[in-house]
């Protein structure tokens, strides 16, 4: 059939000409709420009651579900205590506007072994009501499919979401003001935490976390997080933005890290991480961190701006080893680490490693005592450091030569501007040689050493 596109023309104006003609009280037929769902208020509930919704907003929630429609609640604010969410619940806010305040109990949302669960537009209000130990504003216990977005949690008396054994995701939520951890994920499967705003949590930012070393693989990208203090104190539990622990295929990427009080990035017993494309500035301790027993560790293309030591791949003592750590800008480190960690413990030091790795394509400045360490005692095996530049660091790059340490190649390394060595032997944290890139130095078997440029 031959359509020609006068034809087409004169169609497609008719059926606009039908439209605009669709008479007024039509179009207002539909209220805005029924393209999200049940609306609440049909319900019984009611924005900006003094009144305590719980009793009606969990009638609504039941009444929805068993429908299975989304419940919109429009704008307002709603006081309320502990709601249950079953299976399919669907909960649609207007971002910013929809505010329910929680006047006490365990948790503002609990969810036990739902499925489908989804949470948007929200802005959930803690008012600081102390939680139960291990609880959040936000708790999921064995859920599927759980899905946070657009939302925002505040003023949590535990912390803002708590997850266990939970698939789903957190996307573009705004959490601050919790007096715990803003998130925590023990035993995922399948979680994706994104392109969330965090800010003053007094444990941690993101916690991702299993009860035994196991495969995780939650993906924490592209989110903002800053302010995060150590409020219990501790020698690094606290005070980190992310924390993976005994997690297994974690990848930690293009986050936007600020003011902690510990590490940006701490991988403790979590192998396979990726820790990738982030941009860290002003945390007291290790910047990037992968320690105890891991095996694999990728630590790539960051920047670090201000830390006691930019990167950590260490513990060969309890197992840790096999890492990459390459293309990293890592500037401005400071002398001492905070209070309460251990006296010994390195500072000043833009990379530390030890066992079966390769560091090399960095850039590191202003290093108060070393750029890069190789190796504590005799904790040092295959360590491969080439190609790095090194400016203004009291020592360049340290190689531990003490009794039983293991080989490290030092080879096309530029060095500029250290003044105790480019390349010196340590004893530890101890100095004990000249520099070894100068003409008579000591030489050792096991510090195979190339040709480095020093100026």
């Amino acid at each position: 059939m031959d359509i020609d596109r006068r034809h087409l023309i004169g169609a497609s104006a008719g059926v606009a000409a039908g439209a605009l003609a669709t008479p007024a009280h039509a179009q207002r037929a539909a209220p805005l709420t029924s393209a999200l769902g049940r609306d609440a208020t049909h319900f019984g509930v009611k924005p900006n009651s003094p009144e305590d919704q719980t009793g009606v907003l969990q009638r609504a929630i039941d009444g929805a579900a068993r429908a299975q429609a989304p419940l919109a609640l429009p704008p307002g604010n709603y006081r309320c205590g502990p709601l249950k969410l079953p299976n399919g619940t669907q909960l649609v806010g207007v971002r910013g506007a929809t505010r329910l305040t929680f006047n006490g109990g365990p948790s503002l949302f609990d969810i036990q072994g739902a499925a489908s669960i989804g949470l948007t537009g929200l802005t959930l209000d803690g008012g600081g009501v102390p939680l139960p130990r291990r609880r959040g504003l936000v708790h999921c216990l064995a859920g599927s499919d759980t899905r946070i977005a657009d939302c925002e949690i505040t003023g949590s008396g535990g912390s803002g979401i708590w997850f266990e054994n939970v698939s789903g995701e957190i996307r573009n939520t705004i959490i601050t003001h919790t007096r715990t951890t803003a998130i925590v994920s023990f035993d995922a499967r399948g979680l994706l935490v994104a392109q969330n705003t965090i800010s003053d949590a007094s444990d941690n930012g993101i916690e991702i976390l299993r009860t035994a070393i196991g495969d995780d693989g939650t993906l924490v990208i592209d989110n903002r997080i800053e302010d995060i203090k150590a409020g219990p104190g501790g020698s690094g539990q606290y005070g980190n933005a992310i924390n993976a622990f005994r997690a297994g295929n974690v990848i930690v990427r293009g986050n936007r890290i600020r003011n902690c009080d510990y590490s940006g990035v701490r991988g403790n017993s979590a192998s396979n991480i990726q820790i990738t494309g982030n941009s860290i500035s002003d945390v007291r301790e290790v910047a990037l961190y992968s320690e105890f027993s891991f095996e694999g560790a990728i630590i790539a293309n960051n920047t670090v701006d201000v830390a006691a030591t930019g990167v950590s791949v260490c513990n060969f003592n309890e197992g840790g080893r096999l890492a990459v750590v390459q293309g990293n800008i890592i500037r401005n480190m400071l002398p001492k680490r905070p209070i309460g960690t251990a006296p010994d413990d390195d500072a000043g030091v833009g990379i530390y490693i030890e066992a079966d790795s390769t560091v090399l394509g960095n850039v590191i400045e202003n290093a108060p005592s070393i750029g890069i360490v190789a190796g504590w005692g005799k904790y040092l095996r295959d360590v491969s450091l080439t190609g790095n530049v090194i400016r203004n660091a009291f020592i360049g790059i340290g190689v531990s030569v003490a009794d039983g340490a293991g080989t490290a190649l030092v080879d096309g390394n530029l060095i500029s501007g250290a003044p105790r060595g480019a390349v010196v032997g340590l004893d530890h944290a101890k100095p004990v040689t000249s520099d070894l890139t100068a003409n008579g130095a000591p030489r050792f078997a096991q510090v195979a050493l190339g040709t480095n440029t020093v100026r």
